[in-house]
Parts: structure tokens; C-alpha cells; sequence
């Protein structure tokens, strides 16, 4: 069993695969935007489970363990054995597990944007899975839109003006509810091991992108002894607000690393 995916080989083929993971709420198409810019770069943009239109959206998983080997799994049918992740905010989190956990040795680096290492202590653990649990009843009982709209309320989204804030929920109203609040509660932060020990022991790259006005994530990644790379003037989608200056920054980090 793999996820739904979508490759292209690139001008540049024996460059390490660029493998793009969304968020929650998103699918494949979310990094296109961004993804034109590396052209040179072969690149494979996953639908993580319960979300897209493919085969993926139907896939049910347990925890990290689970979702991983799914991951594994898709890299090895596409014989990608040479690879970049990108990941943001849910993807960015399954990225930092994969590169701490999966031990592949095809592995060159690791990107992540808005994404959270983990907490370190069982009261911000039950309190973020009674959150968790919250909203995944909200969107197994109550109106997909009206859930949508209170969710980009939060204030980690707080960047976003009435007009993106609308076409977000339209967009992301596509989605299957029963199946978001599944891997809502199966990929909660709560049950995500804390990986910033392992995180600061990697031999590989590793970047962390953050979004000027996304003063949360910006303190989270400080606090977990990374140097966060800020996208001026944006919050926490950063790579969706201005695909333009991430996609620029990526480049430039990546040209850095010797591709």
C-alpha cells in the first residue's frame, strides 16, 4: 500500500528527489506554486492519508509508526532512493519523524516549515489531545465550512485578512470530514514522540523555515535550539502567502548544500 503521489523527473536527474509533504488540510497541488521553481530537481508531491482525491484519501492510519511506513513505502515504488524532504506544519512534523526514525540512509536533508518537534512534558500533552479530540468532533458532527472558518480563526492563522481567510475554507471544504478528524486524532501532536534531542543529533542539513509574523512557531523552533530562515512579511503558511520568496529561499539554501 502506498500513497497517492505525483513525480516528475526533472532536468536534472541525478539530483536528489525533492519530496513535498502539506499540511493538514491540504493535498499535492499546495506546493505548486512553489515546486515550479525547481525544475532542475526531480520532484514527487505526496497526498498524506485521509486527504487529495486519490487513492489517499481513503487510507486509514494508526500513528507515526503507520503513516511512516506508508511514506517508505511510496519512496521505494518511485525508487527514490536519493532524496530532500520538504515538509509544512503536520507534513513538516512527519518529515522530522521520517528523518529521526526511518534511519534511511537516502536521506540528504530536511526543510521544514511551521512545523513543532514535540512537546516534552504530559500536561502540554493532554492538554493538546483534549484539544485535538475537541475539534475532531467538530468536524465529524458539525457543517465542514463553518468548522473550516472558526479553524482559520485560531491565532496561529491570525496573518490571514477575510479574503484569504474565505477562499482557504472554500478550498479546503473539498475535504472529507470523518476522515480529517481520523488522522487529526492518529497524528495529533500529543502522540508525537519529542524529537529535539534527535533532531540536534542529525548529519544531515536541516533548515527550518518560519513565516515573519508567526511569532508562535518562531519561538518553538528557537526554544528547540534551531535558527529559524524568516519569509518577510507572511505568517504561518509562509510557502502559500509568498511563494515567490520562499520558493527563493529554498533555492538558495539548497544551492548552498551542494546539490
Amino acid at each position: 500500500m502506498i500513497l497517492h503521489a505525483v513525480s516528475q523527473r526533472g532536468n536534472q536527474p541525478q539530483r536528489p528527489c525533492i519530496v513535498w509533504l502539506h499540511g493538514f488540510l491540504g493535498d499535492h497541488l499546495e506546493w505548486m506554486q512553489v515546486s515550479a521553481a525547481f525544475n532542475e530537481w526531480p520532484q514527487l508531491w505526496l497526498d498524506l492519508p485521509g486527504h487529495g482525491t486519490g487513492t489517499s484519501a481513503n487510507l486509514q492510519i494508526t500513528d507515526f509508526v503507520n503513516t511512516d511506513a506508508l511514506i517508505a513505502a511510496t519512496l521505494a515504488h518511485y525508487h527514490i532512493d536519493n532524496y530532500w524532504l520538504v515538509g509544512y506544519s503536520l507534513g513538516g512534523r512527519l518529515a522530522m519523524y521520517h528523518a529521526t526514525h526511518n534511519r534511511a540512509s537516502g536521506l540528504r536533508g530536511l526543510v521544514v516549515e511551521g512545523g513543532h518537534p514535540g512537546l516534552n512534558n504530559e500536561t502540554d500533552r493532554e492538554i493538546r489531545w483534549q484539544n485535538d479530540t475537541a475539534w475532531a468532533a467538530r468536524f465529524r458532527h458539525e457543517t465542514l465550512s463553518l468548522v473550516l472558518d472558526d479553524w482559520y480563526r485560531q491565532p496561529v492563522f491570525s496573518s490571514l485578512d477575510e479574503r484569504q481567510r474565505n477562499a482557504l475554507v472554500a478550498l479546503r471544504s473539498e475535504n472529507n470530514a470523518v476522515a480529517l478528524a481520523a488522522i487529526l486524532e492518529a497524528l495529533s501532536l500529543s502522540r508525537q514522540p519529542d524529537l529535539q534531542v534527535a533532531l540536534s543529533q542529525l548529519r544531515i542539513p536541516f533548515y527550518y523555515l518560519c513565516g515573519e509574523q508567526d511569532v508562535k512557531f518562531c519561538t518553538i523552533a528557537t526554544r528547540s535550539g534551531l535558527t529559524p530562515e524568516i519569509i518577510s512579511g507572511v505568517g504561518h503558511n509562509a510557502h502559500r502567502e509568498a511563494p515567490a520568496a520562499f520558493s527563493a529561499r529554498l533555492l538558495t539554501l539548497l544551492h548552498d548544500s551542494d546539490l
